[in-house]
């Protein structure tokens, strides 16, 4: 494809706004403390925590894979995003209230403060170091490659390596608030772009109602006989416009939805570094509890950004996105199982006019770029903080800044390592395995936070073996996925009976439950934990005001005497090792401006205070009346909207005889073979 003077300027425009941003908030103070890079000096509004939240889920992976999913299956994956709606709020009103409360940075040191020992924070840390690094960073140039190489017609390394080199730049610089300021520019130009896709391609089929007839009858012209029900592999689902469906045979049965995927989701948006980070960034309690609100009304854009134009493109290119023969499929995208993955980008090339395919294409290198500066900036605090700091705990803030920018070059230099991997990997298996690591991984992860947050009684022992067990029957369960690998449609399913007929979802509930059973079981058997471990580390205690002594001496993982300052709020002083205050050289100058250092010794001593009095009065939780009643009454108002959309959606929009005749006109339009396996 021939990019024309518009397009070019587009994307060149784009990367200049990055750039500049990037740089801007490197001008910017309070960079040379621990909380100013890490957490943007917790003095951001809820505008943009609420842009940035945003846009760090809806990474390139989403449309590509969300777009993909739609293109194969109809609006069922639409369920995820609704779900968010929910989930976000009880970030926002159970989660960050603890979170905020005990002045934590990360997540594995509330594990610290809420258990105390350190194998816990560890085990959350390295896991999170691999899942990042193996899973949401290969996804992410999987499916920006793709994109880009069909746009661009780029050398793959060439492509990934610009944009890993402006992430780099704009990230190690400014820390997380380059990540939200980025942000918010890169969700406007997300919904912007997309929104004009989404009137164009409505146009092109013919409105809502028609797309609704054709998706119906998008079939290519060869299609196979499925072995295991007698039906037809590359015909639409019968339930293609439902999204909560039937719970035995489906792909997205609403029980398992409900029970197991909505654990895997409170890990993602509430016990994940990479979400939790952007909402502790808020200068205050009710900023970021708007931050969420705002985040879950933007949530309800995906299915009709995304999903739908994934379902048009399908409309559009059905012998191509929607094809099912082996052969077509692999001329066509390199992929045997399904060109389902291409559904975003055939639609973008094929329908946007010149100047709009630049800003489309910006809209992909936005989303591209908010996932990776997020995955960076929250895996080098994560390092930082919970495994740098522990091995050496002496480290000076200079030494920490430090660190936290050298990881991010090992993060870029893994990913690049990682490339040659994702190319021998099928687009819709990788988007699978990921699917699959959730559902396996994450649900004891959240049952533990669940249960750490709402239960007082929940000690260290219950904590950490429910987690060992999880992780083992998890495990267990993916090694016996991936060595029962699932056929295509029209191959026989002759796998064991606990792969092929318990859906994941269904798993993934088992695990959940199982696990906050053992916790509860280990925890009753052993000694409660110590009294001054629940202040401010449960929803009960958020209020208690009583002194930590852990919060002002690098004692970690230690037992400690509770201690109390007669009810009232008591504040400590950090001591902090300052850089030697001697005029420092060029060189130093420039690596300090980098650093956000201070040259002035004083004044760098006066911005660790300030912060220090900013951490403690975010602590108290203070809220204005005004404040809650604005925040309630759109928290009430969310949850009944994803009621709503959950049952409009999940109500068919044909009648049983409708879907009959539909299916004839489809029959009439294809071919219908029996699978030979030969054929691949």
């Amino acid at each position: 494809m021939e990019l024309s003077t518009g397009d070019v300027a587009a994307v060149v425009l784009y990367f200049l706004l990055v750039l500049g941003i990037g740089l801007w908030s490197m001008m910017r103070p309070n960079r040379d403390t621990v909380e100013g890079y890490f957490l943007a000096g917790k003095h951001m509004f809820w505008l943009p925590v609420g842009a940035s939240l945003f846009a760090s889920n809806i990474g390139s992976e989403h449309f590509i894979g969300l777009a993909g999913t739609g293109a194969a299956s109809g609006i069922g994956v639409a369920a995820f995003e609704f779900n968010a709606l929910v989930l976000l709020q009880l970030l926002g009103f159970i989660f960050l209230p603890v979170f905020i409360a005990s002045k934590v940075r990360t997540l594995p040191e509330y594990m610290v403060k809420r258990f105390g020992g350190r194998r816990i924070s560890m085990y959350l840390s390295v896991l999170s170091m691999i899942l990042y690094i193996f899973t949401k960073i290969s996804v992410d140039l999987y499916s920006g490659a793709l994109f880009i190489q069909q746009a661009l017609q780029w050398n793959l390394y060439l492509s990934i390596f610009a944009i890993l080199t402006l992430t780099l730049v704009c990230t190690v610089g400014g820390g997380l608030a380059a990540v939200i300021y980025i942000d918010v520019l890169q969700v406007a130009i997300m919904l912007g772009g997309s929104s004009v896709l989404l009137y164009l391609g409505l146009e092109k089929v013919g409105g809502w109602e028609e797309l609704k007839v054709k998706y119906m009858t998008s079939v290519p012209n060869t299609t196979y006989v499925n072995p295991n029900d007698n039906g037809t592999c590359g015909f639409p689902r019968e339930d293609s416009w439902t999204i909560l469906r039937e719970p035995f045979h489906s792909d997205m049965p609403w029980p398992g939805f409900l029970l197991g995927q909505t654990p895997a989701s409170i890990w993602y948006w509430c016990a994940d570094q990479m979400m939790v980070q952007k909402a502790l960034a808020a200068k205050s309690l009710s900023d970021a509890q708007g931050a969420t609100i705002l985040t879950g009304w933007i949530k309800t854009l995906p299915m009709f950004l995304i999903i739908i134009p994934g379902m048009m493109s399908r409309v559009l290119y059905p012998d191509t996105v929607g094809c099912v023969d082996p052969e077509v499929c692999q001329a066509f995208c390199n992929n045997p199982v399904s060109c389902s993955n291409t559904a975003y980008p055939a639609i973008v090339l094929g329908i946007m006019p010149e100047g709009l395919r630049g800003v489309m294409i910006a809209v992909m290198l936005a989303a591209l770029m908010s996932d990776l500066t997020s995955i960076f900036n929250s895996a080098s605090t994560l390092f930082t903080m919970d495994i740098y700091n522990e091995i050496k705990k002496s480290a000076q803030t200079k030494e920490l800044l430090i660190v936290g920018r050298v990881f991010i070059l090992f993060l870029v230099a893994m990913s690049i390592m990682w490339i040659p991997i994702i190319q021998e990997l099928q687009g819709g298996q990788l988007f699978i395995y990921i699917q699959a690591i959730s559902a396996y991984l994450s649900p004891p992860i959240a049952v533990v936070y669940c249960m750490a947050i709402s239960w007082k009684r929940m000690n260290e022992m219950g904590a950490f073996w429910s987690l060992m067990f999880g992780l083992t029957v998890g495990v267990i369960r993916m090694i016996l996925d991936f060595t029962y690998k699932a056929p295509l449609c029209m191959e026989v399913d002759d796998r064991p009976f606990i792969i092929a007929s318990i859906h994941y979802m269904y798993f993934a509930a088992g695990l959940f439950f199982s696990t906050g059973i053992v916790a509860a079981i280990v925890s009753l058997l052993t000694d409660p934990p110590r009294d001054y471990m629940l202040v401010r580390t449960t929803f009960q205690t958020r209020k208690d005001q009583r002194v930590r002594k852990d919060e002002h001496e690098n004692v970690y993982g230690t037992e400690l005497d509770p201690l109390h300052e007669n009810g009232t709020t008591a504040v400590v002083e950090v001591k902090v090792n300052f850089i030697d205050g001697s005029e420092p050289g060029c060189c130093a100058r420039i690596s300090n401006w980098i650093l956000g250092l201070e040259a002035d010794v004083a004044d760098e001593e006066k911005h660790h205070k300030e912060m220090e009095e900013h951490v403690q009065k975010l602590s108290t939780l203070s809220q204005t009346t005004t404040q809650k009643v604005i925040l309630y009454t759109n928290l009430v108002i969310i949850v009944s909207l994803a009621i709503f959309l959950y049952t409009y959606f999940s109500i068919s929009p044909f009648t049983d005889e409708e879907i009959v005749n539909l299916r004839h006109i489809s029959m009439n339009k294809t071919r219908t073979e029996t699978f030979n396996k030969i054929e691949l």
